[in-house]
């Protein structure tokens, strides 16, 4: 999921550049969390961050001050529910490669399916948040089974307990998952199975390159 942010996207994008900011908001934490019992290994690292050249160091810049920004009620929920997903998808495929499949997500109306929509706007797509969790190729978002569904398809079916607002709301959703190896070729440039020949990157690859061109 990062390195498909960081090294796929285009430079000033925000998908890359809020990648960027969690991993600089995590190497703060987890940096002023150790200080206390390693405090020069904390010093070096502060000295190397390349963004924090002009630092007083460490200590003196004070302890862990995280913003409430961070907190936003769902995303938590959301982000497990799509985990839980992915693991029955990568269950369902033994150890294969999962860029190799399309995953369609089926989930009945409800606060489940409400949290999905927030990690995944279009119904398909091979770029949202939720297809970067799924680790696949593309990643579909239904609230029922597509009409074409062969009867032999391997629907794997699963539930996710919902818990907002400290118990408040409470919720059991169930889903569906079902995997089909996907028909598209491989993109040289991000290696994921969405580009129409094997010898020509992806239309997602196509944008981020005229850009970069355009740039220079």
């Amino acid at each position: 999921l990062l390195s498909c942010r960081l090294y796929c996207e285009e430079a000033k994008d925000p998908k890359r550049r809020s990648c960027q900011t969690v991993l600089a908001e995590a190497l703060d934490i987890v940096v002023r969390s150790f200080a206390p019992i390693l405090p020069h290994l904390a010093e070096e690292v502060f000295r190397y961050i390349p963004y924090k050249k002009d630092s007083e160091g460490v200590f003196r810049t004070g302890w862990i001050n995280a913003s409430s920004a961070w907190k936003k009620p769902g995303i938590e929920e959301a982000i497990e529910g799509a985990c839980a997903m992915r693991d029955s998808f990568l269950g369902s495929i033994s150890g294969k490669n999962a860029l190799e499949y399309e995953v369609i997500i089926v989930i009945e109306p409800g606060l489940l399916f409400e949290l999905m929509e927030a990690l995944q706007a279009e119904e398909t797509s091979s770029v949202s948040q939720l297809n970067e969790i799924m680790m696949a190729s593309q990643t579909t978002l239904l609230s029922e089974l597509p009409k074409e569904t062969p009867s032999d398809a391997n629907i794997i079916k699963g539930t996710f307990l919902i818990n907002l607002e400290g118990g408040d709301i409470c919720e059991q959703s169930s889903y569906k998952v079902i995997a089909r190896p996907i028909a598209k070729a491989k993109c040289p440039r991000c290696r994921r199975y969405t580009a129409e020949s094997s010898s020509t990157p992806c239309p997602r690859c196509l944008q981020v390159l005229a850009a970069g061109k355009g740039s220079t």
